[in-house]
């Protein structure tokens, strides 16, 4: 027998084996249930904490908790015979799944491609991202003449204290083809350390005196000085391997085939010893001979033809990087940039590609600071507490996935803004780096505020990075990050969590004060009691033309998914309440009135579709939130021509949005009426 109230739902729904999913608004726990049929609601509706129960559509159903259902929420899936289900809200981790799977299936091998590259550096960001701060910080104190980083003699001019602050961020960059194999190592199913120990004797003292052999000869060429050892009478091309990706990525490859013989040639009993031996004694000469010069040959093969991209047409560079990266970065697509970027910096001395892409960095940070003045003005504390995160991850750290994943991916009106902050950017660094010379970094930095003094020249850098995060933000407050059925969607939860937490206080009053006492305070009324009323009609709010509500202009509405209603094409300004009961919603703009009766009817009146919008131009309000209405009292008056003046259109929405949980709401067939005519019948 479930004892706890968390037991108690989960069982009157169906037990675990019926939920689906489950997830909370503000007041009501979210289920949705393989079958709806089977729960017992009236059981259910008698559990002490629970408020309501009120079947959806198809077999979704809420149960109506108030103020603590985050804390009944964590109940529920805290227990032991919940462990299998989950949250309908899907995680940064299964919105990003969910974009790459779009392009899954076509070219399997390609697929596997991206994701080795991906897996490969994913696990490097936080070092990355640490070494790119303390980059940041150098270049600050070369700014402003404290410290001179950027000369070629450092030890001599800027002394063995800051020569060691230089050795804190390359210990990064130069050992990262190490950390890349033990990591590409670890997602072909090969022991990571084998990996780590092939890359790592290409680094070792021994292997870099080579240069200094007696049989070694070194030639200047015009990408500097090239060297040949002979090793066994084969001639063996000496690179600094320090900062390059393609060699250990290409090199893994190629061990993981050698890996998986090795196993099943090797007994098990002995493989802990022949497989690793035979590994390097094979793989180390391959890379050094083979692998290493084809690595440092195609990543500078793919930097200089870049490179003449960029001198030869760097507009077009310049605005196809930050275009690209707003599609490559979901997919994880972007780290064949990523490793171009860091064979640049290994090759040429500098980077070319990090300006252009910081745009698309601050064009993805500026929608997000739009989204936040947004969810900010509309109380949508959710998407607002998402947005201060990302936001922070993006301006100090660099950091966009935070905010793809967590916002820019789950409301589709951000991505055209976006790009056009991307388009932005791009035209700006590419015009002026076109006149005043490319932007570029010496170092692999993240894309953020406290970077900013890496990049050269910066303040094309600054400008055109401000350009694209002003242009995307502002879009997207100037049109909101929502769909109109979002928004409305967004508007009804508020106002029925607004209603069921004035339930809730209603009830614990009442049992505070006179449980049996059937009577109720009115607080806008100066505290004067006032009889229950029972509700069986909802009158017009506004005289006019009564329409179906499947005819309104609003899909969410017409859509009956808020509850059954009609629409009004008014006549008069004067908007009246349609019942009796508390006004448990009355938004600042004026545009809203959520109404709930003393047996319980929850109406809701819209006022026009969208004028939300206005910000409560051309909207008087008569009353405030909490007051209690009698059916008839005016609401507020409304300037319809100054509404329609500005393109909205003025039908006004009376909808029933409990209506599942009631007995029956019939629309009354009627064409025109004034206001205070019946249109609806209830029955709670």
């Amino acid at each position: 027998m479930a004892s706890t109230t968390a037991e108690q739902i989960v069982e009157k729904v169906g037990g675990p084996g019926n939920i689906s999913s489950l997830t909370h608004c503000a007041t009501r726990l979210r289920f949705e249930l393989k079958d709806a049929g089977v729960v017992d609601q009236s059981a259910l509706e008698k559990i002490p904490g629970v408020l309501g129960a009120v079947p959806q559509s198809g077999d979704r159903y809420q149960v109506v908790i108030g103020g603590g259902v985050a804390n009944t929420y964590a109940d529920i899936m805290h227990l032991p015979s919940m462990a299998g289900a989950g949250s309908a809200t899907l995680s940064d981790a299964d919105v990003k799944a969910a974009e790459r799977a779009k392009a899954r299936g076509k070219v399997a091998w390609l697929d596997a491609f991206f994701e080795y590259l991906s897996d490969s550096f994913r696990p490097l960001l936080g070092v990355l991202l640490g070494s790119s701060l303390i980059i940041a910080i150098a270049a600050i104190l070369d700014a402003l003449h404290i410290v001179p980083f950027q000369g070629v003699d450092r030890l001599t001019a800027a002394g063995a204290t800051w020569v060691f602050w230089d050795a804190m961020w390359r210990s990064v960059l130069y050992f990262l083809p190490i950390m890349v194999a033990y990591n590409a190592a670890k997602k072909l199913n090969v022991d990571p350390w084998i990996g780590a120990t092939i890359m790592a004797a290409l680094f070792t003292p021994e292997f870099l005196s080579l240069s200094g052999a007696a049989d070694t000869v070194c030639t200047k060429t015009d990408i500097g000085t090239q060297c040949v050892a002979m090793i066994a009478g084969l001639p063996m091309q000496l690179n600094n391997y320090g900062g390059q990706v393609f060699v250990p990525l290409i090199m893994v490859a190629v061990l993981a085939q050698l890996y998986k013989l090795l196993k099943r040639i090797f007994p098990e009993n002995i493989q802990m010893v022949f497989v690793p031996f035979f590994s390097m004694l094979i793989m180390i000469p391959i890379t050094a001979f083979l692998i290493g010069p084809l690595g440092i040959w195609i990543g500078s093969g793919l930097g200089y033809g870049l490179a003449w991209l960029n001198n030869t047409v760097p507009l077009l560079f310049a605005v196809l990087i930050p275009m690209l990266y707003p599609f490559l970065v979901p997919l994880g697509l972007h780290w064949p940039l990523n490793a171009l970027m860091l064979a640049n910096i290994s090759t040429l001395g500098y980077d070319f590609i990090q300006g252009p892409m910081g745009t698309w960095n601050f064009a993805c940070f500026g929608a997000t600071a739009g989204v936040l003045v947004v969810a900010s003005r509309a109380r949508d504390n959710e998407v607002r507490q998402t947005a201060i995160g990302a936001l922070a991850a993006g301006l100090l750290g660099g950091i966009s996935e935070p905010s793809l994943y967590g916002i820019h991916l789950r409301y589709k009106r951000i991505y055209p803004r976006m790009l056009i902050g991307c388009a932005t950017g791009g035209l700006t660094i590419g015009i002026l780096g076109w006149i005043f010379g490319t932007v570029k970094t010496g170092a692999f930095a993240f894309t953020s505020l406290l970077t900013i003094p890496v990049f050269a020249p910066t303040w094309i850098y600054v400008i055109s990075i401000a350009a694209a995060f002003a242009v995307s933000m502002i879009l997207v407050i100037a049109s909101d990050y929502r769909t109109p059925e979002q928004k409305a969607e967004f508007e009804a939860d508020q106002a029925q969590a607004e209603m069921d937490l004035a339930l809730e206080r209603e009830r614990a009053a009442k049992a505070a004060a006179a449980p049996a006492v059937a009577a109720v305070v009115a607080p806008a009324t100066g505290g004067g009691v006032a009889t229950l009323v029972r509700t069986d009609v909802v009158a017009a709010p506004v005289a006019g033309k009564v329409v179906a509500l499947e005819d309104v202009k609003d899909k969410v509405f017409a859509s009956k998914a808020l509850g059954e209603g009609v629409g009004i094409e008014p006549s008069d300004g004067h908007v009246v309440s349609p019942v009796t009961g508390v006004l448990v919603t009355v938004p600042d703009s004026g545009h809203a009135f959520g109404i709930k009766t003393d047996d319980g009817v929850e109406v809701l009146v819209h006022v026009g579709i969208d004028t939300v919008q206005l910000g409560g131009r051309f909207f008087d309000l008569d009353v405030k939130q909490h007051q209690r209405v009698e059916a008839g009292d005016l609401l507020a008056r409304v300037d319809l021509d100054g509404v329609r003046s500005e393109g909205y259109d003025t039908t006004t929405i009376v909808v029933v949005i409990n209506t599942m949980a009631l007995g029956s709401v019939t629309p009354r067939k009627v064409d025109t009426g004034r206001s205070g005519d019946a249109i609806i019948d209830v029955t709670p």
